[in-house]
């Protein structure tokens, strides 16, 4: 049998030499196929004596609100990657006034990162993948109809941390990490 008619790339599931889980692992040369989880990057943006929304244009939870976020690029930052995607979803140019919440979700094998900031230059509004963007009043946010979990928790987060320095805050007790992928919900 030549090589050119075996399979190529990591074909079995198996427990590499010196590990402790199953990897996707290449039976021809011994490639690991580490799955590791996305990192996402945001942040709540304070104008307005507010808070920046944007109503998803995309699925999951299109026509829901949520905070400017996506997921992180490759060879850059995790500010850079936070700063990119409010411009990329609310036409927002921000500077970022430091980390307000680290967010383990891993039933969906997501960090996130949501960062506190504000706007550098005036100015905002729908991206490609933003329906609309508005400015809410902290008692105007539509509370019912935000995309996800950690958007409730990062706009909670925002609204208790005094201006100036931040200890990011971490998942709320009780919030269903542990829950299995798949679970109703994900983001």
């Amino acid at each position: 049998m030549s090589t050119m008619s075996r399979p190529r790339g990591p074909v079995t599931r198996a427990v590499p030499p010196g590990d402790d889980r199953e990897r996707a692992t290449c039976t021809d040369c011994g490639f690991i196929h580490y799955e590791n989880p996305k990192i996402i990057v945001g942040a709540v943006v304070l104008v307005l004596g507010g808070v920046l929304l944007c109503r998803r244009a995309i699925q999951p939870r299109r026509g829901f609100w949520t905070l400017p976020a996506g997921y992180m690029e490759l060879g850059e930052t995790a500010e850079a990657g936070a700063q990119r995607e409010v411009w990329e979803e609310a036409r927002a140019r921000v500077d970022l006034s430091g980390l307000l919440a680290i967010y383990s979700v891993p039933r969906i094998s997501q960090v996130q990162l949501i960062y506190r900031a504000h706007l550098s230059e005036p100015g905002f509004g729908p991206g490609p993948e933003s329906l609309d963007v508005q400015a809410f009043a902290w008692d105007e946010i539509p509370w019912e109809s935000l995309a996800f979990p950690t958007v409730t928790w990062a706009l909670e987060a925002a609204r208790r941390a005094p201006v100036g320095a931040l200890v990011p805050e971490t998942n709320p007790p009780g919030d269903g990490a542990d829950m299995p992928a798949g679970a109703c919900g994900d983001e």
